[in-house]
């Protein structure tokens, strides 16, 4: 199985309605972090308002791996990310200063500005 498809599995984990999305981050051929999109530690596992958009306070997949990173004696230095979707613009700031140098996911995101902020600061970028 490839740390894609792992990030897929890993995505069933999300209480989300809307979108499951799951983020693995691999160094040296060893996953030191993942993640899934949720809520906050703490707060009910519900990522939709009434109307069935998602909430605000939702973190995304990456931002979840990424934090578990800074809280463990690791780091990302030269690493890969592996994400189900496309990150999003605020998502690849925190990968440029997580120190990712490759970024992999499957689908595309609705807007395209996160990953051309990716390949400007020079991460590899693929899609699968």
């Amino acid at each position: 199985m490839s740390y894609l498809e792992m990030a897929a599995v890993w995505a069933k984990n999300s209480y989300c309605v809307r979108r499951q999305v799951g983020a693995l981050i691999v160094k040296d051929n060893m996953i030191i972090s993942d993640g899934y999109n949720g809520m906050p530690k703490g707060f009910e596992n519900v990522c939709e308002d009434e109307q069935g958009l998602t909430k605000p306070c939702v973190l995304h997949a990456e931002a979840n791996a990424i934090s578990k990173i800074a809280k463990s004696g690791n780091n990302s230095n030269g690493a890969t990310l592996y994400v189900t979707d496309a990150p999003c613009m605020e998502c690849s700031k925190l990968i440029i200063q997580a120190g990712i140098q490759r970024v992999v996911y499957h689908k595309d995101y609705r807007v395209r500005d996160g990953l051309d902020l990716l390949i400007r600061a020079g991460i590899e970028v693929v899609q699968y």
